[in-house]
């Protein structure tokens, strides 16, 4: 599962380029993000300038404009009536390019290769943040959570990867908005020990029974036996319980197997 991810976070980062571009026209400005305004034809008005928490940049000749909530597209509209209104350029043509993106922004934290804060460039969805984020770690659960805020109720959901990437239920990559926080945990291990080729901690996959746990650990030794397999596992109080198990029985998380040697 986790090598097909891989792969699909692979592709995400090579097209990201391409959709990011095609959809930067859909973004609307906010505090904090830095524009570069340029007049055609007047390169002694050419600007850098940040969008200030009112929602307005300063402009040479006419002073502020509200651009908050426009498109890069619409703030140069409008900038271009402020130039002609004032009859300081009589036919403008300006354009207005996002250089640095500030105002909207999506924490991604745990198990991805580069966890931190993104910004939300484009209309962006699940898929397009965690490719930003260099793609699941090789330890990362299947399942992701997201925390979400909308209508000022705060939402907590899970994402079975799985059912998005394999199944391409495209339902859930869902759309992400400013101040989404995405969690990959770490995903659930087991332990075995004892007359095994290699015993140690081994990732947990889904529907995973004794005998292919045993295949993880390389089988068994020459001494061990499938016979003497015993599981430590807690039930539901939180007290260890230590119980003979069969190669069939599926595996849970924090499992600890044991592998006996046989008895002659």
């Amino acid at each position: 599962m986790m090598q097909w991810v891989v792969r699909f976070f692979a592709a995400c980062l090579f097209l990201q380029a391409a959709i990011c571009s095609a959809a930067a026209g859909d973004y609307q400005l906010g505090a904090g993000d830095v524009v570069r305004i340029a007049v055609y034809g007047q390169n002694d008005l050419t600007t850098e300038a940040r969008v200030s928490e009112a929602g307005g940049v300063i402009f040479p000749l006419v002073g502020d404009v509200a651009v908050m909530g426009l498109s890069a597209k619409e703030a140069g509209q409008r900038i271009a009536d402020a130039l002609r209104r004032g009859g300081f350029v009589k036919q403008p043509e300006v354009s207005v390019l996002v250089t640095q993106y500030r105002s909207k922004q999506v924490s991604i934290l745990g198990n991805v290769n580069k966890p931190g804060r993104y910004p939300l460039e484009t209309a962006s969805t699940l898929t397009d943040l965690l490719a930003m984020a260099g793609g699941a770690a090789p330890q990362a659960a299947d399942d992701i959570v997201l925390i979400q805020r909308r209508d000022g109720k705060l939402y907590r959901r899970e994402i079975d990867t799985l059912a998005l990437l394999q199944q391409g239920d495209r339902a859930l990559d869902v759309a992400m908005g400013n101040g989404d926080v995405i969690y990959v945990p770490r995903a659930a291990v087991f332990y075995i020990y004892g007359e095994v080729q290699r015993p140690g901690s081994y990732r947990l996959e889904r529907k995973m029974s004794v005998a292919q746990a045993l295949s993880l650990g390389g089988g068994i030794t020459p001494r061990g036996t499938e016979g003497r397999i015993v599981v430590k596992r807690r039930d539901g109080k939180g007290v260890l319980q230590t119980t003979s198990i069969s190669v069939d029985d599926a595996i849970q998380a924090d499992d600890v197997l044991q592998i006996k040697e046989r008895v002659f």
